[in-house]
């Protein structure tokens, strides 16, 4: 079979689908002339081959990969000056990928790698836009007048080896537009051209003290496209006391600035975690604002003597290395609101951003007027919420309980508890609070604190759980909705909402959703990589998925989920040894865990989804019952023999892993169970041949049923009876 190397080019229409359901013979009349008039007479203009159309897509070879680039940009600039004439909801717009790579020839069709790295950069272009691979852009950087913008290594679909990625800059009908030939070109005029090329439309804070030279070399280096609005990341602020005590206070004016500019939809904010990554190793203000994405970078210094406050700050436009804005605070400590709000005011003021009124008076609204429980709340905040670490925890939960002790009607502490509440009761941490008590404090702390603040952002979040998981898929979305409109620029607002779309049958929102997220939050913790991970994996996007949840896995060793994630997700991507390897260190980790178990715990998710994952998890040999225990059918208790064990009885046993239990029934349907440490009553019902159990706020207050056989297990010989449930292997005798 022949080999060459080849320059592809791969395009689609966005969001064809669509088009097709609105008007399928018009979309259809308007790709093939699109074809006719366009794409094939520049395709044979810049001496390129058309293997092949697909539908809404096509494939074309060319021997010089400048001669694919070239075509490609002079398809998107003539197509954008035909849609300029056309309704936006009418537009086909087409994305482009071009790669330069081997191929295999068959006849007159090709394929191979070459192609598939292709069709990958097409799905990471814009609509309207281009991306090109590393090998495109090393040979074509010098050679042609465009600007790129790097996307960094990118895992995607197909290949094992992460690609480069470049995205072309500008506009169609800006992208010939050199970045360096100024000279002549009215000031205002060169002004707008270098919009056009560095930013792709982004509005920008213009002012002319531009170094024009300088600022397309800085955004190749760019990790991600700026985006289409102000983009800003607030670094931490220094603590320059020479007293540790105070670093809280610089973290918690650093997060209020970000939480306060967050809630402006007219902004792009990066989240709190993002910067705090940076902070042992933050570079130059150019480097920060290149990894970030971001065009402008706030940074500054905080000062308390006693009851002095001084706080030193500057917002530097990242492009030019200028300051855009900077100011110096002298004042009381009590002032510490009013100098919060005046650096958000004249941030919006200086990126010319319009608010809306309900985001001015969100702005506006102090969270307390209790300095001292201001305090407690900024050090729960400072504390965070690190996976299943229940000292973390607690010390969380007495600072915001502090602060609502100071100020009742502080609402965001009580979002804080909601949100700690939320986590005890999913993850089951009952050595906290009981998942019953749990969920009734999430509820509660959630619906105070939006009694207090409607628009309170985490109590929004907080509450969708909490109705997702109750069946109330409608409500859920609702409130996930409200949280990222009153936050628009919150990542965990976005991520959660993104969780929501995935569980609830919207993968491609839930996709889009995730991808917002992690944009807002480019470096995430692992914890929020953990959540990246479950929404890519329940889109069915495995090769995205794993390297989230592997690098989740890695900080956090003993988080189940990951693990269970990653044993499905390797399993359908037939990587068995991974597979194995990762359910070995989930049942080491959780050794009741089952399939069963996990049809009980995710019993609120769509029918397919669950299908799906019990179908990976199966795949990479978890077991159906606890510690892989199969009965035989003859050794089964029937029902009439099960209604004389749980009739007025007290069973004495022990668990699989050695905990000893007793349990009572009594003749009306209800249980009681108690072990070391557990103390709970229930009720009992008989479904055929299954024992049926309820336990508040256990498997979140549903009906378990397991089965009853008679013991033939040699090693607890004194027991009669072995019960098998999702969450437990039994084994017991009656009391006489």
């Amino acid at each position: 079979m022949e080999r060459r190397l080849a320059a592809i080019l791969i395009a689609d229409v966005a969001g064809y689908s669509r088009l097709s359901q609105i008007d399928e013979e018009a979309t259809r009349h308007y790709f093939q002339a699109d074809l006719d008039e366009l794409i094939g007479p520049k395709i044979a203009e810049h001496h390129g081959r058309l293997i092949k159309t697909m539908g809404d897509g096509l494939l074309v070879e060319f021997h010089s990969v400048v001669d694919a680039l070239h075509c490609a940009t002079e398809i998107q600039r003539e197509k954008a000056l035909r849609n300029a004439s056309v309704p936006a909801s009418a537009r086909l717009e087409f994305r482009i990928g071009v790669n330069l790579g081997d191929v295999m020839v068959e006849g007159e069709d090709i394929h191979g790698d070459g192609v598939n790295i292709a069709a990958r950069m097409q799905t990471l272009a814009k609509p309207g836009g281009i991306a090109i691979s590393g090998t495109t852009y090393d040979q074509v950087k010098t050679k042609l007048n465009l600007g790129y913008v790097s996307l960094g290594r990118q895992k995607v679909r197909g290949i094992a080896e992460p690609i480069r990625v470049y995205r072309v800059v500008g506009e169609p009908g800006s992208v010939h537009s050199s970045s360096t030939r100024w000279k002549g070109l009215p000031r205002r005029v060169a002004a707008v051209a270098a919009v056009l090329l560095i930013f792709a439309g982004a509005a920008v804070y213009w002012q002319p003290i531009w170094d024009f030279t300088q600022a397309p070399k800085l955004i190749q280096r760019f990790a991600y496209p700026l985006p289409e609005k102000p983009s800003v990341a607030v670094l931490p602020f220094i603590n320059v006391s020479g007293d540790s005590e105070q670093d809280h206070l610089a973290e918690g004016l650093t997060d209020d600035l970000i939480t306060e500019l967050s809630k402006v939809s007219g902004l792009f904010v990066i989240a709190r975690h993002s910067v705090f990554a940076m902070k042992s190793d933050m570079g130059s203000i150019q480097d920060v604002a290149a990894e970030l994405g971001v065009h402008y970078v706030l940074e500054g210094t905080l000062q308390r003597a006693g009851p002095r406050l001084r706080i030193n700050v500057k917002l530097i436009d990242a492009l030019t290395g200028l300051s855009t804005w900077a100011e110096r605070y002298d004042r009381q400590y009590a002032d510490l609101f009013a100098v919060q709000d005046d650096v958000t005011g004249k941030i919006i003021s200086a990126l010319e951003v319009e608010l809306t009124e309900g985001e001015r008076n969100q702005i506006e609204r102090m969270p307390t007027d209790n300095l001292e429980a201001y305090d407690y709340y900024i050090r729960a905040e400072h504390e965070g919420l690190t996976y299943g670490d229940v000292n973390t925890y607690r010390r969380t939960l007495s600072y915001y309980q502090k602060a609502i002790d100071l100020d009742p009607d502080f609402a965001d502490a009580h979002a804080g508890i909601a949100r700690v509440a939320v986590d005890v009761w999913r993850n089951d941490y009952n050595f906290l609070w009981s998942a019953a008590v749990a969920r009734k404090i999430a509820y509660d702390a959630a619906g105070q604190a939006l009694k207090l603040d409607p628009n309170n952002a985490r109590a929004h979040t907080v509450l969708a759980l909490l109705q997702l998981v109750d069946g109330r898929v409608a409500e859920a979305r609702e409130s996930a909705n409200r949280a990222v409109e009153a936050q628009p620029n919150s990542a965990e607002a976005s991520g959660n909402l993104a969780l929501i779309l995935a569980y609830t049958g919207k993968h491609d929102e839930a996709v889009t959703e995730m991808e917002r997220a992690l944009r807002l939050d480019p470096t995430p913790s692992p914890s929020f990589r953990l959540l990246a991970g479950i929404v890519f994996y329940t889109a069915r996007e495995n090769s995205r998925a794993i390297p989230l949840l592997e690098r989740a896995r890695d900080a956090l060793p003993n988080a189940e989920a990951a693990r269970e994630y990653l044993t499905s997700a390797y399993s359908f991507e037939g990587d068995q040894d991974r597979a194995t390897e990762e359910k070995t260190k989930l049942l080491a980790l959780f050794p009741e865990s089952n399939l069963t178990y996990y049809s009980y715990l995710y019993d609120y998710w769509r029918e397919d989804d669950l299908k799906h994952h019990l179908e990976g998890l199966r795949a990479a040999g978890i077991p159906n019952w606890p510690f892989g225990f199969a009965g035989k059918e003859a050794d089964q208790v029937r029902e009439n023999a099960l209604r004389d064990l749980i009739n007025d009885k007290t069973w004495n046993g022990k668990h699989k892993n050695g905990t000893a239990f007793v349990q009572f029934f009594d003749n009306a349907g209800n249980t009681a169970y108690r072990s070391a440490n557990t103390n709970i009553t229930g009720t009992v019902e008989l479904h055929g041949n299954r024992v049926c159990e309820k336990f508040t706020g256990y498997f979140l207050d549903r009906m378990v049923c397991g089965q009853i056989y008679r013991n033939m297990d040699n090693g607890q010989p004194e027991a009669k009876y072995v019960q098998v449930t999702p969450q437990a292997l039994k084994f017991f005798s009656p009391a006489p």
